[in-house]
């Protein structure tokens, strides 16, 4: 397929600045894709599709404060500094974007904190952004991190206007948080409270877990129109050998598999066994999917309203299906869904 057909116009009053009051009180979208039937409901409305003996997979990857701020030293410029991820540990190396880039070079020092309490070295270029920072620091590893966790904040995407509020250190984390390491949050889970979690767990469904740390590459623009040609960054993913177990059990009882988001669907079809089972994964996945492809572990997904042209529009496409998805869009459109990070869910059953 083309990038260009997965173009559509997008009012931007829809995309959502701020999550729904309640996690479990957005509104869900169910597209059910034998039937092509579309249902207007309330997310927590996700109980009335499963049973006992269905699983849900979620991602427990933990959003950590990336976005830092700080000032050139002699020039004092106000620099931002977006971190990636860390690449040493030992020498507190870390693969960071850097705006505006045209003021930072091989050799420049940045200063953080109200006392320049943190300092960091600029000692490789990556990409038109990206650097690498050596930060200077004396202390446990754990100190470190405490500091830069106390000097960043939340990642809020670029397409909410608005500074991060203390609200948004909790509600931009999901209930499943619980591994540090992604830059952005992944947006289906947000939905699930506490609440519509035990009533889930009370009709019998099931939970397993995996990791994806979510970079900003799922977000990075398609500029092939042969989207053959497009290659994704690599993201850390972890499937345990229980999480596996667990899936396969219910694949072989004929129970639904329920992906949650595209971040946990892109992890557990980077790990198919000969046999279309789940296995154990521990590394690195830019596994790009798009129409057409063939899942072979999940039969439902939850996921958010998503970006004209991105990577996650195509996954969902390839899931629920290309003329039924736009179809989707168009009423998500018509009835004012809200999109993106904050905004409203779909279920593809």
């Amino acid at each position: 397929m083309k990038l260009s057909q997965f173009k559509f116009d997008l009012p931007e009053e829809l995309v959502a600045e701020y999550p729904a009051e309640n996690r479990d009180e957005s509104r869900l979208l169910v597209v059910n894709r034998a039937t092509g039937k579309l249902e207007h409901r309330v997310f927590k409305d996700v109980l009335d599709y499963f049973d006992d003996g269905d699983l849900m997979i979620t991602n427990n990857t933990k959003v950590f404060p990336a976005r830092m701020y700080g000032n050139k030293e002699k020039t004092g410029a106000k620099i931002e500094v977006f971190l990636l991820r860390e690449l040493n540990r030992e020498s507190l190396l870390w693969d960071v974007l850097v705006d505006p880039a045209r003021k930072i070079r091989i050799g420049n020092k940045l200063y953080f904190g109200e006392d320049d309490s943190l300092v960091a070295e600029v000692i490789d270029n990556t990409t038109s952004r990206g650097r690498t920072l050596r930060f200077l620091f004396d202390g446990p590893h754990e100190d470190f991190k405490k500091t830069i966790t106390e000097l960043g904040e939340t990642p809020l995407p670029k397409y909410i206007k608005r500074k991060p509020e203390p609200s948004d250190e909790e509600r931009y984390q999901t209930i499943f948080a619980k591994e540090e390491g992604a830059v952005a949050a992944p947006t289906a889970g947000l939905h699930f409270s506490k609440q519509l979690m035990k009533k889930l767990e009370l009709k019998g469904v099931d939970f397993a877990e995996v990791t994806l740390h979510v970079g900003l590459g799922t977000f990075r623009p398609v500029e092939v129109e042969d989207l053959t040609k497009h290659k994704m960054d690599s993201e850390q993913a972890i499937i345990s050998a229980a999480t596996a177990e667990r899936v396969n059990k219910t694949k072989r009882a004929k129970k639904k598999v329920c992906a949650i988001g595209t971040t946990s669907m892109r992890t557990i079809e980077s790990s198919v066994s000969t046999d279309g089972m789940l296995k154990e994964f521990d590394g690195w996945t830019n596994r790009f999917i798009f129409p057409p492809y063939d899942f072979s572990i999940a039969d439902c997904m939850i996921t958010n309203l998503h970006t004209p042209l991105s990577t996650l529009l195509m996954m969902v496409s390839a899931f629920g299906g290309y003329d039924l998805m736009m179809e989707a869009y168009q009423e998500a459109i018509k009835e004012k869904y809200r999109f993106y990070s904050y905004g409203d869910a779909m279920l593809i059953l």
